[in-house]
């Protein structure tokens, strides 16, 4: 259980996806990502990051990706202040397994966790692989979490093996806008406000559940007095959500 320091504040963001969709562009964002940790460090007592920070991220013994130098300063500036970070693995960055934790002092939650922060239940995760349907996608989620499979990739030279995790990623994405970005958008509110109101049949004092995964902003009334928060993105939103021991709120950095 969490409970709020006076005037500090809990933040929630998600799906940065650094890498793409060029190295300029990216760092463009990621030097805005930086912005924002500068200012809320002010008044943050805990940051959640909830997936897909990177498009592409796999963890080798001895060798850290390339890049996101300035991003990894802002991190250990963070958590060096005392402010706790907590980073939910999502779909692309499904192998983050301990660097974040052991150079950053970053807790790593690899699934859902539900947690009392000030006296409100939340329930939280990236959100891939909720509730039913996507079939397709939570094999291949199995696939990607088999760790002979990771042991395996790790023997991939770091070249070949991000060159490929990002041809897979852009793939991915490519498809999702073929079929209509705003369309796979909706149905995946609509299948994780269903898994939201199953799991309150179970845990009916939940008071919001949080997800990223979906790229746009939303906020879904349940059964009850619960509510659904999709935060958005940081591609084309820039959003995040603010919890100041009271009330949850949706909002946008500044453009």
């Amino acid at each position: 259980m969490t409970q709020l320091s006076p005037n500090k504040k809990i933040y929630f963001i998600s799906d940065c996806h650094f890498g793409v969709p060029s190295k300029e562009k990216s760092l463009q964002r990621e030097k805005f990502f930086i912005d924002w940790l500068e200012e809320v460090k002010a008044d943050a007592q805990e940051i959640y990051i909830m997936g897909d920070l990177f498009e592409f991220w796999y963890e080798y013994k001895t060798v850290i990706q390339k890049g996101y130098v300035r991003l990894f300063g802002k991190l250990a500036e963070i958590t060096d202040a005392g402010i706790q970070l907590y980073f939910f693995r999502g779909n692309h960055d499904v192998w983050a397994f301990d660097y974040l934790a052991d150079e950053f002092n970053i807790k790593i939650y690899p699934d859902t966790l539900i947690k009392e922060l000030n006296g409100k239940k939340f329930f939280l995760g990236h959100g891939d692989g909720l509730g039913k349907g996507d079939n397709g996608y939570k094999f291949i989620k199995k696939v990607f979490r088999n760790k002979i499979n990771q042991w395996l990739f790790r023997w991939l030279h770091p070249d070949i093996g991000t060159r490929m995790g990002l041809f897979w990623s852009n793939r991915s994405r490519i498809a999702h806008e073929n079929h209509g970005i705003e369309k796979v958008n909706e149905a995946g509110i609509e299948r994780l406000s269903g898994f939201c109101n199953e799991t309150l049949k179970q845990e009916a004092d939940i008071d919001y559940f949080i997800f990223g995964h979906i790229h746009k902003p939303a906020i879904v009334e349940l059964n009850g007095n619960a509510q659904y928060f999709s935060i958005g993105d940081w591609i084309k939103y820039y959003s995040y959500l603010e919890f100041d021991g009271e009330k949850l709120e949706q909002k946008f950095y500044k453009t």
